[in-house]
C-alpha cells in the first residue's frame, strides 16, 4: 500500500524534493530529511544556496524538538501551534475527518494507491515534478 508523497516547495511552488514513505508513516518524521535533501540552488554569484530561509507548515508539523533542530540549521519554522484539545473540539474534528476530502475524491493523473506499484507511483510523481518545473522555466524565459 502507498502512502502520500511527501513533497517540499519553494515559495512559488515549484518543486524541490520528493519522497514516497512507508502507509502510515508521519510526515513530521520526514521533515528533517526533506529539508536536508534539498539540492544546491545556483544562479546568484557565489557560492550555491542550499537550505531554505524558513520553512512553512501546518498543524501536523508541530513540534518543539523538530523547531529546534531546524533553528540549528538557520531555518526559521513558521509552522502553525495546534489548539489544545477539548471534548468539544475533538467531536468536532471526528465528525470532519470521516468525510471525504475533495482531493480524494477528484480524478488525478496519477494512479491511486490500492493498484499501483511504488516504483510506478515514483515514476508519476517525478514527472508531474518534472513538467512543474518545466512550466516554470518556459514561463521565465517568454
Amino acid at each position: 500500500m502507498l502512502a502520500p508523497t511527501d513533497l517540499i516547495c519553494d515559495g512559488r511552488g515549484t518543486p524541490s524534493k520528493v519522497s514516497t514513505t512507508a502507509a502510515k508513516v508521519n510526515d513530521l518524521t520526514q521533515t528533517l530529511a526533506l529539508v536536508d535533501g534539498i539540492p544546491s540552488v545556483a544562479g546568484r554569484p557565489g557560492r550555491p544556496r542550499c537550505r531554505p530561509d524558513s520553512l512553512l507548515g501546518d498543524k501536523g508539523y508541530d513540534s518543539n524538538p523538530h523547531r529546534e533542530k531546524l533553528r540549528k540549521r538557520r531555518i526559521l519554522p513558521v509552522i502553525s501551534a495546534r489548539a489544545p484539545r477539548t471534548s468539544r473540539a475533538w467531536a468536532n474534528s471526528a465528525t470532519s475527518s470521516s468525510r471525504p476530502s475533495p482531493c480524494s475524491t477528484s480524478s488525478s493523473a496519477l494512479p491511486s494507491a490500492g493498484n499501483a506499484e511504488p516504483e510506478l507511483h515514483d515514476v508519476f510523481v517525478s514527472l508531474a515534478s518534472a513538467l512543474i518545473c518545466w512550466r516554470r522555466l518556459k514561463k521565465h524565459r517568454s
